[in-house]
């Protein structure tokens, strides 16, 4: 996939929003990323490191989530300024309780979801997992959606037997044949290659994006209130942490050591390798033809589509495009 037009197409936009926090007093910015550090957070910690925020007049502290839905719950009450998280979550508290978040970009355009297992296991494609036992994290985000997309794909969800374990137990489940597959997100393959090799199977990845679950899935998410008082320091924030997620991207390595500079108990290697899985989520054919950072309409809508039928809510609960602050 092809980065350098990207870049062109963006670095004039960069050069513009961050030289407006040159000379003057660093701007303090919590940015709370949604689930503990790993290589596929790693783009915020590659700008702390490389001093990408701070040239653009941005003091970012980095703070720690519990999931999405934690990570809009903080930014509504004040707790930190930007986060991360899965775009479904904001869009099911918006359209619940009217949360006062908003998406500022999307991080993956493509679904992170996907069924791990083993090339031994007779599971090729997504209709294979009929009749199989597979295992998922207890409070993964991808068990809402589970059901729904073997729906779509004419597999009746009552065919598979799925049990709910604790993550730690996913990796080992697999590689001791206690369960022909797991749920996991594409960003922790890693992980699972070192326990199959050492009993000699192969690891397989079918992802659900490529049977029709489409939509945005990691997002950059600020407050309301944010947008409404400091509108200046988000635009900069944004420019900064694409810029640094374009410079990560360049630089696996390099992503992988600025976070391990800030959290000593990651595994580095692991950390690349994470990163390296994440990088086909951001950029692909979706960020070739839109741009990096770009929420579509359709795409939006195809979002908010997973959700509403997740929650058995009518379409017309929510534009999606409300949920989004396309300003920034």
């Amino acid at each position: 996939m092809k980065q350098t037009t990207l870049k062109k197409l963006m670095i004039s936009a960069f050069a513009v929003a961050l030289s407006t926090g040159v000379a003057r007093a660093a701007d303090a910015v919590t940015f709370m990323i949604d689930w503990l550090p790993a290589g596929d957070k790693a783009a915020v910690y590659y700008g702390v490191e490389k001093g990408i925020f701070a040239d653009a007049g941005l003091d970012v502290t980095v703070a720690i989530g519990r999931g999405s839905s934690d990570v809009v719950t903080k930014l509504a009450t004040g707790a930190a300024d930007v986060g991360t998280g899965g775009l479904s979550a904001l869009l099911q508290a918006v359209a619940a309780e009217d949360a006062p978040v908003k998406a500022l970009m999307p991080i993956y355009t493509k679904q992170p979801d996907a069924i791990f297992t083993t090339s031994d296991s007779g599971i090729e494609t997504l209709k294979d997992v009929a009749g199989k036992k597979l295992a998922t994290a207890t409070f993964s985000s991808s068990n809402v959606s589970w059901p729904l997309v073997l729906q779509a794909n004419g597999i009746d969800p009552a065919s598979v037997e799925v049990l709910k374990v604790d993550p730690g137990a996913l990796a080992p489940m697999l590689a001791t044949g206690q369960v022909d597959g797991t749920i996991n997100w594409l960003t922790v393959a890693p992980a699972y290659m070192a326990p199959l090799k050492e009993v000699g199977k192969t690891f397989k990845a079918v992802p659900w994006s490529e049977y029709g679950y489409e939509g945005y899935g990691l997002s950059l998410f600020t407050s309301d209130r944010m947008i409404s008082e400091r509108p200046d320091v988000l635009k900069r924030l944004v420019a900064a942490y694409q810029k640094a997620t374009l410079a990560a991207i360049d630089d696996a390595a390099g992503a992988a050591a600025a976070l391990k500079a800030m959290v000593p108990e990651v595994d580095e290697q692991v950390a690349q390798e994470q990163w390296e899985a994440s990088i086909p989520l951001m950029v692909n054919e979706i960020t070739e033809a839109d741009g990096m950072g770009v929420f579509k309409p359709e795409l939006l809508n195809a979002s908010w589509g997973w959700v509403a039928k997740a929650q058995g809510y009518p379409l017309d609960k929510l534009d999606p495009t409300t949920a989004v602050a396309a300003d920034f």
